[in-house]
């Protein structure tokens, strides 16, 4: 039985606490926060505690906190023989040295508190300071998941940018469509299809492959007419796109 605490309460703590809390093998001890309130969705799962000097001895400490602050937290540990982790795409694995033991368990996905994932299903990247520990995050990553990847420091800052690019970016475009149509009194349901089959072509074509548009057609009048609908501030940005896209596929400006 692996003996597992979590520090703390956001979207990433929240589904894995479910799913070690289901995780053959792995006992939840503890859930870690300095808002009390942030816990309350934990107390029905396990023990919860505000106080750092309150945790509960473990085999393995997560850290499931935003990157500022795993350094600082880190530091409040009691430097002793259990694993500690961060889940952090960009942290880098020396920000736990001062531990014996110590790796990342980052697992590859976007967490929203109400909407269940299938964990199974999430990639999870792995790293850590002895070939001995890498083997033991394997096996605690396979718990929870049927895709595992050793993924070093480099490696795993630059999978976190390309994953802003593919998420975050991309959700927040998402957004803007969402306004232009509720500006213009349009179900943003209408688009779904849309973002469903764009997302679906990745499975047998490259993005490179899927790309359609105005901006790859170089249809002029098309794009005109669209900056010509926007506020300034997001003039700039279809422009930036529309080049981006232009210049990656060699087309003439």
């Amino acid at each position: 039985m692996i003996n597992l605490v979590i520090l703390g309460a956001g979207n990433v703590a929240t589904h894995l606490a479910r799913a070690f809390s289901h995780a053959e093998d792995i006992k939840l001890k503890q859930v870690y926060n300095h808002k009390p309130e942030s816990l309350i969705p934990f107390k029905h799962i396990t023990a919860t505690t505000t106080d750092l000097n309150q945790l509960e001895k473990a085999d393995v400490y997560l850290i499931v906190l935003k990157d500022d602050v795993i350094s600082e937290v880190a530091g409040l540990l009691e430097n002793n023989d259990a694993l500690i982790l961060h889940t952090s795409g960009s942290v880098p694995l020396k920000a736990l040295n001062k531990f014996k033991n110590h790796g990342v368990f980052y697992p590859v996905q976007t967490f929203s508190k109400k909407k269940p994932v299938n964990f199974r299903e999430i990639p999870i990247c792995l790293e850590a300071n002895t070939a001995e520990n890498l083997e033991f995050l394997k096996g605690l990553a396979e718990k929870i998941s049927n895709k595992t990847y050793e993924i070093d420091s480099e490696q795993r800052k630059a999978l976190h940018l390309a994953a802003v690019f593919v998420n975050n970016f991309t959700n927040h475009l998402y957004r803007l469509g969402a306004e232009i149509c509720k500006n213009n009194e349009i179900p943003f349901e209408i688009l779904k299809p849309l973002i469903r089959e764009t997302v679906d072509k990745l499975e047998s074509l490259t993005p490179r492959e899927a790309q359609t548009g105005p901006a790859l057609r170089d249809d002029k009048q098309t794009i005109s007419r669209h900056l010509a609908m926007l506020e300034p501030k997001h003039q700039e940005l279809y422009k930036i796109l529309t080049q981006s896209i232009q210049e990656l596929n060699g087309k003439k400006l």
